[in-house]
């Protein structure tokens, strides 16, 4: 049977600020974030079974990146956790934001890894996570993929 790929797509509103960069990006600003989620593997071929001619059912797809990724980072704001931003993330937290510190800068390019690792360890093990694109705007955005990563 065929390999085949499947994408489903996702859309959050996150905040973050980039210490130490030089431009306008080191000050607390949002992007309307759309992820795209592409895993691969063979459609089930169990006739039988409640899924027959499924990769994965896009719905068991998105309790996955909605659980982990989407339900996480919407209306968040995210700082490096090693970065001065602790103050304004504290003072924050103590106002009721949601407010989620990393182990990174939160670029589209480290945002997009972690949630590949993120997905991987929730996908059945005869689905792969292909690829992911991180739109940050209209124009500009990430893309992770296995091939690159193995």
């Amino acid at each position: 049977m065929s390999n085949i790929r499947i994408t489903k797509q996702f859309s959050f509103e996150t905040g973050h600020a980039l210490y130490g960069y030089d431009g306008k990006c080191r000050n607390v600003h949002g992007h309307s974030y759309k992820l795209s989620v592409t895993v691969i593997g063979t459609p089930i071929a169990d006739s039988d079974h409640v899924k027959f001619g499924m990769v994965i059912d896009f719905g068991d797809l998105k309790k996955i990146v909605k659980t982990e990724i989407v339900d996480v980072f919407d209306h968040a704001t995210v700082f490096n956790k090693n970065t001065p931003h602790l103050e304004l993330a504290g003072e924050l937290k103590d106002r009721g934001h949601h407010v989620i510190l990393v182990d990174y800068q939160p670029t589209s390019e480290n945002m997009v890894i972690d949630f590949a690792e993120k997905i991987k360890k929730h996908l059945p093990p005869h689905i792969e996570l292909h690829s992911l694109k991180l739109q940050e705007t209209e124009t500009s955005f990430a893309e992770w993929y296995a091939s690159d990563n193995s």
